[in-house]
């Protein structure tokens, strides 16, 4: 019987280079109730994101939607929704291990504009 050497993490087949996902990769999203999403990160931390309806102009208009809102996925790590709205993982990593969860209100950048 032959035996299969561990080789280590997956290789990226387009640029043939280890991947080694951080720890603040999302690995789990879930959509919840009045613009709340649940996260696990790669570490195993969990908690939630909270986004105020405040929030709801340029790229992120879309997601004022519920069934838009509910779209969410996970993009190499990151929490995303079609129409290249993403969240950042490193930031909403560092907010919930601090607090608990990530309040996005009024002060988030637009970066479209």
């Amino acid at each position: 019987m032959a035996r299969v050497k561990d080789v280590g993490p997956p290789m990226n087949a387009d640029k043939q280079i280890r991947i080694n996902p951080m720890n603040w990769d999302v690995v789990e999203v879930r959509a919840e109730s009045d613009w709340v999403l649940y996260v696990r990160f790669a570490d195993g931390l969990t908690g939630y994101v909270r986004i105020t309806p405040r929030c709801f102009h340029g790229v992120f208009e879309p997601l004022q939607e519920p069934a838009f809102f509910r779209r969410v996925y996970i993009d190499h790590g990151a929490v995303a929704w079609p129409g290249y709205v993403d969240l950042a993982p490193d930031a909403m990593y560092r907010e919930i291990r601090e607090n608990g969860e990530w309040l996005i209100d009024s002060t988030v950048q637009d970066s479209a504009a």
